[in-house]
């Protein structure tokens, strides 16, 4: 990808840019937090011939049931039932997305389930289980009922479709969070892959050597050891030059509260470069006591180098 993207005098090369990075890293996010292969591994382990499978009253058509059957898939993997509703967190999600329809649109027909799909959410009792499954299992047969042939593969992009909606539905309504999210979502991932993680909640992440990750609003992202912050990241997106220095001014506010807590915390900024002007650069020349390193989030998502980098200045 061109390095002088900073050139371009109406922004739009870096705007959209950084749009398709940050998009990509959400959708890449929302992935593996809505545990989508984890689920369906479960799923297909799951001795579904064990099972009562009436038709009738799970809303399986017996067309589709054998066009299924008659290709050697299991019938777990296509059909659901309110036992594994109620047994595999976040089932519904799986054959919901299996169905290609919404959770609003569940809303719509008062069968809502968004609260069992969320991590660590309920399990639907008999009565919505049963509902969900036959409600899912009607429009799933109508689905295989409409094709000449089935092919396993499509399973797979009927749920990626459904997913993709959902996480388009969630990257529409962050506004200007985008960047931050994409940003936070790196380093998350990161620590999972260096399997540091000793507890989580939904912001904090206890690690094994007893430091502490905390993604916040002041600053974006801290690491604390013994109780102490030792690394502050302020993380600014947009691409509105007219505001660049409000953004810069309260990012150097939250860093100097950052080292006024701790004169030995390491202080980073990552800044979207189309917002940044001479006089941008200027202060932070002018800062570097506040702020120790700053790089653009472009560099951050776009270099492999950059982003670890900047990984090796937090310390993970």
């Amino acid at each position: 990808m061109p390095r002088n993207f900073i050139r371009d005098p109406k922004g739009n090369y870096t705007a959209w840019s950084i749009d398709q990075l940050a998009k990509s890293e959400f959708f890449h996010q929302k992935l593996h937090e809505w545990e989508m292969t984890e689920i369906t591994e479960y799923i297909e382990n799951v001795r579904g011939e064990d099972l009562d499978w009436n038709f009738e009253h799970l809303g399986i058509t017996e067309l589709a049931w054998n066009k299924v059957i008659h290709r050697g898939i299991k019938p777990i993997i296509i059909f659901a039932h309110p036992q594994i509703l109620q047994t595999i967190p976040r089932a519904v999600s799986y054959y919901r997305m299996l169905a290609m329809v919404s959770q609003k649109s569940m809303n719509n027909i008062s069968i809502p389930v968004a609260r069992f799909e969320e991590r660590n959410g309920a399990l639907p009792d008999n009565e919505r289980a049963a509902r969900i499954a036959l409600h899912l299992n009607r429009i799933i047969s109508a689905l295989i009922e409409s094709d000449n042939e089935i092919n396993p593969r499509e399973f797979d992009l009927w749920r990626g479709m459904a997913a993709g909606a959902q996480a388009d539905g969630s990257w529409r309504n962050l506004k200007g969070q985008k960047a931050e999210v994409a940003i936070k979502g790196a380093i998350l991932r990161r620590l999972k892959e260096k399997d540091i993680i000793q507890s989580e909640s939904n912001t904090e992440f206890l690690l094994k050597d007893n430091r502490r990750v905390v993604f916040a609003d002041e600053p974006d992202v801290a690491l604390y050891k013994a109780g102490k912050i030792v690394v502050a990241l302020e993380i600014k997106g947009g691409i509105d030059t007219a505001g660049v220095l409000e953004r810069i001014g309260a990012a150097i506010k939250s860093l100097i509260r950052a080292r006024e807590e701790n004169p030995e915390a390491i202080t980073l900024l990552l800044l979207q470069a189309v917002s940044m002007t001479p006089k941008a650069a200027d202060d932070l020349a002018i800062n570097q006591n506040a702020v120790n390193h700053w790089f653009t989030t472009e560099e951050f998502l776009e270099s492999s180098d950059k982003r670890e980098e900047v990984f090796q200045l937090i310390g993970i």
